[in-house]
């Protein structure tokens, strides 16, 4: 079982390492596990962006108490609460279609995320000597890796249900979006680390764990990552970005001793 420093919790070095991993994009040796991924996304984020279109201002009514508008000097929080709702929604969406997205596309993901390593161990080795191997990890059995899987989708949807029910309760919801932008970054972050830790032979529940070391810095990254999703066009490639950058993340921040 790795363990993690406590580097991983400065979120200077999770800003650093999602910038490194734009520099990856151009490397050759990555394309042919990006291109796939890019043509996923742009297809189902081009979905996302239809369903919102027809049945976002079904949901924001529903959602907002209709006694605020009928109190004048509380329009103005009637106005902040359609922004945060919106936001969330928003976040809801995209959460949702990436999960399904790097679904698809996991395979891809996992060879970018080893050959992403193996190209920051020939960076990291001096001129005129041998690369360090990566250390082969015993191959998990199918079933083992299904039930892995079938945690990890069973503890966000879980926290997704509770969530949904928490939404529909009248002025508790009012902390919903707050709760679900937090959820989502945490959410985030254990998708992307999923790729890397997962080529080291672990888990869902050992995943999870790590991930809990670095709360802060996960939370981060997982943020940064959401908000990126929700950016037209762009969120194309942030899940590649996202998984190149955990790659470097979890590399960085790992205990060597």
């Amino acid at each position: 079982m790795i363990s993690f420093t406590s580097k991983g919790n400065n979120p200077f070095y999770v800003i650093t390492c999602l910038l490194k991993a734009f520099h990856f994009l151009s490397k050759a040796q990555l394309r042919k596990f990006l291109l796939i991924p890019i043509f996923i996304n742009l297809l189902l984020y081009s979905l996302a962006f239809v369903v919102g279109f027809f049945y976002m201002d079904d949901l924001m009514e529903y959602l907002l108490p209709d006694w605020i508008n009928s109190i004048p000097w509380l329009s103005w929080l009637s106005s902040v609460l359609e922004g945060l709702f919106f936001i969330c929604l928003l976040m809801i969406s995209f959460f949702s279609f990436t999960i399904l997205a790097n679904l698809i596309a996991s395979p891809f993901y996992s060879k970018l995320s080893k050959r992403t390593l193996e190209l920051l161990i020939e960076n990291e080795t001096p001129k005129g000597k041998k690369p360090k191997k990566i250390k082969s990890i015993p191959e998990v059995s199918l079933m083992k890796n299904l039930y892995g899987e079938w945690l990890r989708i069973r503890y966000l949807l879980s926290w997704s249900l509770f969530l949904l029910i928490f939404s529909i309760i009248p002025v508790i919801n009012l902390i919903a979006p707050i709760l679900w932008l937090l959820f989502g970054a945490w959410g985030m972050a254990l998708e992307y680390l999923t790729y890397p830790l997962e080529n080291r032979g672990l888990l869902f529940p050992e995943q999870k764990k790590l991930a809990k070391e670095v709360r802060f810095g996960a939370l981060t990254f997982g943020g940064i990552s959401l908000f990126g999703l929700t950016i037209p066009f762009f969120n194309i490639v942030v899940s590649p970005v996202a998984v190149i950058a955990a790659t470097i993340y979890t590399h960085g921040i790992e205990n060597k001793k």
